[in-house]
This record gives structure tokens, sequence and C-alpha cells, in this order.
């Protein structure tokens, strides 16, 4: 399907190609939704932790003798039911990590494109390239073009000059082609791909 392309003046700059393949499915908010459980699941620390038995300091000895006393028989000081005791089944160090087919993780980036696109929130940009690198400059022409919530998409290089003056922008991103994902196209209200990106991104995913 061809698509208009714009330059950050806002100005006309032609069309391009996007491949119905690509950008054109069935949204399946299913699919969105096992991608961004799995992108999570892998940035999740999984640092939290209780102390066994073995690992609390104290004395080994029997609170007090087996028999005779009336009372409940206890084996240790550090056992669950006292006060500075284990905690019984309580987290440990590990990797909320799972498995997800690649096959599943190459359709959920196709989708979140083709959502954008179905939506109209998806523009390409004809090069995302700043002169001065400035923020001041670029924030003039994102409100020009009015975005306030934007995923930038380049080609496998970013313009330095444009990352420096993007930097500091609240609610925009800069990605390269290759660090494109599904969480971040969606939490961000428009996806800006430039010409360069949009070329990648279809060989890369047809």
């Amino acid at each position: 399907m061809q698509y208009d392309v714009i330059t950050l003046d806002n100005e006309a700059a032609g069309s391009v190609d996007l491949d119905e393949a690509v950008f054109g499915l069935e949204v399946r908010a299913d699919i969105l939704h096992r991608v961004v459980r799995w992108q999570m699941a892998r940035r999740q620390a999984g640092t939290h932790k209780t102390k066994g038995i073995s690992e609390i300091r104290g004395t080994t000895a029997k609170p007090y003798r087996q028999k005779g006393t009336g009372r409940a028989r206890q084996g240790s000081k550090r056992a669950t039911q006292f006060r500075g005791g284990q905690t019984a089944f309580g987290p440990v160090v590990r990797s909320h990590a799972h498995d997800l087919p690649k096959k599943v993780r190459k359709l959920g980036l196709k989708t979140a494109l083709s959502a954008k696109a179905a939506d109209n929130k998806l523009v390409v940009l004809d090069v995302a390239t700043s002169a001065t690198g400035k923020t001041r400059d670029l924030v003039a022409q994102l409100k020009t073009l009015g975005w306030t919530s934007a995923l930038i998409i380049d080609g496998p290089d970013i313009n330095e000059g444009f990352a420096r003056a993007a930097r500091n922008v609240v609610g925009i991103d800069v990605l390269p082609q290759q660090g494109a994902n599904v969480r971040d196209i969606l939490r961000r209200e428009t996806l800006v791909l430039t010409r360069e990106a949009v070329t990648h991104l279809q060989e890369r995913l047809k």
C-alpha cells in the first residue's frame, strides 16, 4: 500500500510502498499480550530473596528438652514459628524469563506495526536528522507536527545530532531499526519510521 512521506518541517516528501504482509495484518491482541509479557519477564530482575533456616545466624541447640515440659516439641529457634526465624517457602533469586517461539515474536512485531497503521498512528519520515543538534530546535519541529508521545525508529545508524537533540524531550523515544520491539511501539501514541527503517524492517520481517 502507498503511504505518504513527510519531513520534520511537515512538508510532503513523496510516498513509500508498505508491504501488506508487514503493515496490513489483522490486529491480534492475544499475540501482542504474549510478546509484551515475554519482554517484561525478561526485564524482571528476580533478585528478591528471603533467608532459609541454614542462612540465619543463631544457635543450633534445641530451645528446650524434647519431653516433660508440656509444650510442643521444638528443634530450632530459627524455625518459622519463632521471631527472627526463617521464612517458609519465600522467594529466591531466579530468572523470570520464559521461552517464546521466534515465529510468535516476529508475528507480534508485525502485528504492532499493523495496529499503528490501522489506527492512522503511523508516520513515515524522510530522514531523522538535526543540523544543529539542539533540543530547542527539535521541540519546535515536534510542536508543528503535533507529536507529544512518539517512538521514532531510524535505520541501523541513528543520526548523532538528532539523538542528542531528542535525548531530553519527554515522551519522545529514538531507536535504531534493530531495536524495534512491541512494548516500545505500543507505549507511545505515534510510531514514526524513516524511509530507511521501513526498508530494513520489511526485509527483516518478510
